[in-house]
């Protein structure tokens, strides 16, 4: 009889539990993004809102890109930076930050941040400002219940760019992770890879494909950078291996690929973006690849479906020298971020 109710109550307990995961999963992460806004906005001094604020009608909203932009030593970027921010300013910046992110997004973001000071030491005197604060911070309208506003952090490697409908995320793209180095080759932090995922997996599917797959999937030519500074991804008609020609384990390892990008979002606009992306026809998605798969070999792949697309490279060097070991990862919309989608 004991051993029957302890079994019951583990049973409860069990359910309970799975609930209340089910209910982390499905809660909103608007709320929270524009709580974070508010707090951070009320923080601010007049000159330093002059520069984090900006209208949501502004053409700089999508004024995006992930390289350094500076001139002479002076950044060219709009917003705040965390440098110009107190201590409990860049708290509350931060703050803003992880409401935007997974735990997942929110550690590898603060990880790339850190990799300038890598960069530093490996460029100096370097031709550009290496700095883990110059990441800029940018409201775009009035963090509220009502009306269209949104938000952006970013710097070198790093654009996100989230666009709000009062408490209701509307757009998480273009979702830009970058690292340089791909992974840290020395030093206390030696052997880590903020974006391992996304480049392991889909070396896994390519290893995985039989010759006659890898004959449709191989592309020529490496894939160029993303499109940055456009709304539209720009990417043309999808090429390489339709899903449907995949096995299920490669179907299943496809998948795991497409969450290690929207894993990166906080968890309902993350599953919201799955979802987007495979219910428009997961058998139209395609897979591509470029270059080899051996550590230190440049590659570069496109996984697109008809709403989204992926684009990864990996053909730079490394501020050491190190051949390969330079990332540019991005999730996208097709017809258009910042909620312009046409589709």
């Amino acid at each position: 009889m004991k051993l029957t109710r302890l079994a019951l109550a583990l049973a409860s307990l069990m359910t309970v539990a799975g609930l209340a995961y089910v209910g982390q999963q499905s809660r909103s992460s608007g709320p929270d993004m524009a709580m974070a806004a508010q707090k951070f906005v009320e923080s601010l001094s007049e000159e330093q809102r002059g520069k984090a604020l900006i209208s949501f009608d502004s053409p700089e909203r999508t004024n995006w890109h992930f390289v350094p932009l500076e001139t002479n030593g002076k950044p060219d970027r709009k917003g705040l930076r965390l440098e110009e921010m107190s201590g409990q300013q860049k708290e509350l910046a931060l703050a803003l930050l992880r409401a935007g992110t997974s735990q997942q997004g929110s550690g590898a973001a603060e990880t790339i941040m850190s990799l300038e000071s890598i960069l530093r030491e490996q460029e100096k005197p370097g031709k550009l400002t290496r700095n883990p604060e110059w990441y800029f911070f940018t409201i775009f309208g009035t963090p509220s219940k009502t009306g269209n506003w949104g938000w952006r952090v970013e710097g070198h490697h790093l654009s996100l760019n989230l666009t709000l409908e009062g408490m209701q995320v509307v757009s998480a793209t273009p979702n830009f992770y970058g690292s340089n180095p791909a992974e840290i080759k020395s030093g206390p932090k030696k052997g880590v890879r903020p974006l391992e995922p996304t480049e392991q997996l889909a070396i896994e599917l390519f290893k995985s494909l039989d010759d006659g797959q890898r004959q449709v999937a191989q592309q020529e030519k490496p894939f160029p950078e993303p499109r940055a500074k456009e709304v539209d991804s720009g990417v043309g008609p999808p090429v390489g291996l339709p899903v449907a020609k995949l096995n299920q384990e490669q179907k299943a390892t496809l998948t795991k690929l497409l969450k290690a990008y929207t894993d990166r979002m906080p968890p309902d606009v993350g599953a919201r973006e799955l979802k987007r992306a495979t219910d428009a026809g997961v058998d139209k998605i395609h897979f591509a690849f470029t270059g080899a798969t051996e550590q230190g070999k440049g590659h570069t792949y496109r996984v697109q479906g008809p709403s989204f697309v992926i684009e990864f490279l990996n053909v730079q060097a490394d501020s050491a020298g190190n051949p390969a070991n330079h990332i540019h990862s991005v999730w996208r919309h097709i017809q258009g971020d910042f909620g312009k989608d046409k589709s």
